[in-house]
């Protein structure tokens, strides 16, 4: 595969779209995989266990898939150790830490626009923080038209309840963790195997969480053969959606990339409706109003190279 196949739009668009579709069924998943394993919405210990499960599994996967195709098992050299604890410590220890009790203390509605908002984020973190990018008017533009999408989707929701920090401000905390991580990646795959790293991150991040979880007195004590194999898909889905996007982020622009996070709710809505038999609260023109927004952000990102590496 050359450098110039893995920079094309309509490359990076279909690699994306597959991590998306995957990221979004998880959505349904976890709610499947909770109510399998007997896991309360309001025991945030378990929880926290059965994502330190998940993601330690997945790392072990990824290290499976890894090893394949490179034709040899991937062990991590002494320069990886430290690349591999910092992204652990926000792609997963951090990002979903947060994530879980966030979700936990607001509705899924809102909880799905912040999380949409890390496209914004990820592209501030990139052109203020780590200065590795230009922030260009059509990338704003793309932006705020993929949001709306994200907003339009989930309007009736938006004005329920009140904010608190414990709430909304720690699922933006999770998503601010997610946009750090998308740009250690960026750095750290010049000199390091993106899988590797995937990799061992998921499984330093995920016995982390584990230790966490059982002191948070989390427990999980149903098991049943259903609930193992949709725990084993949610860690198929952690261990390929994430390596492939870690190879975009390694070969595009942050901003390029991470703008097709967007699709990841409006998948994870339609996915949630159909496996979980959810009745929808959104009626089917806004629906395709959304989806088109989306599409729009996204188009309006990629074209012609819109955010341009700073030289």
């Amino acid at each position: 595969m050359t450098e110039n196949i893995r920079t094309k739009t309509s490359f990076v668009c279909f690699i994306a779209g597959i991590c998306s579709f995957l990221w979004g069924s998880a959505f349904p998943f976890i709610k499947i995989g909770y109510n399998l394993f007997e896991i309360p919405s309001d025991d945030t210990g378990t929880q926290i266990l059965f994502a330190g499960i998940r993601f330690t599994i997945a790392g072990i996967l990824a290290v499976i898939i890894g090893s394949i195709s490179n034709r040899k098992i991937l062990i991590p050299e002494k320069k990886d150790i430290a690349p591999v604890c910092i992204l652990s410590l926000f792609q997963t220890i951090l990002q979903y830490f947060f994530f879980y009790i966030g979700m936990a203390n607001t509705s899924g509605v809102k909880g799905s626009v912040i999380i949409g908002a890390n496209v914004f984020i990820v592209m501030l973190i990139a052109v203020f923080v780590f200065r590795t990018e230009k922030l260009t008017f059509k990338a704003v533009i793309g932006c705020i038209t993929g949001f709306a999408g994200i907003i339009l989707i989930n309007l009736n929701g938006l004005t329920e309840g009140t904010m608190k920090l414990t709430g909304e401000g720690f699922v933006l905390l999770s998503t601010v963790a997610y946009a750090f991580s998308s740009c250690i990646m960026k750095n750290y795959s010049k000199k390091h195997n993106t899988v590797l790293l995937s990799a061992y991150q998921f499984i330093f991040g995920g016995i982390v969480m584990i230790i966490g979880g059982l002191l948070m007195n989390g427990r999980i004590t149903v098991v049943t053969g259903k609930g193992i194999a949709v725990l084993i898909y949610l860690s198929f889905i952690s261990a390929v959606a994430y390596s492939l996007w870690s190879m975009l982020l390694k070969h595009n622009d942050v901003s390029k990339v991470s703008v097709f996070g967007f699709m990841n709710p409006m998948f994870g809505f339609i996915l949630s409706a159909l496996l979980l038999d959810e009745k929808s609260e959104v009626g089917g023109f806004r629906g395709i109003v959304a989806i088109i927004l989306v599409c729009l952000g996204i188009f309006i990102v990629n074209k012609n190279k819109t955010v341009a590496k700073k030289t």
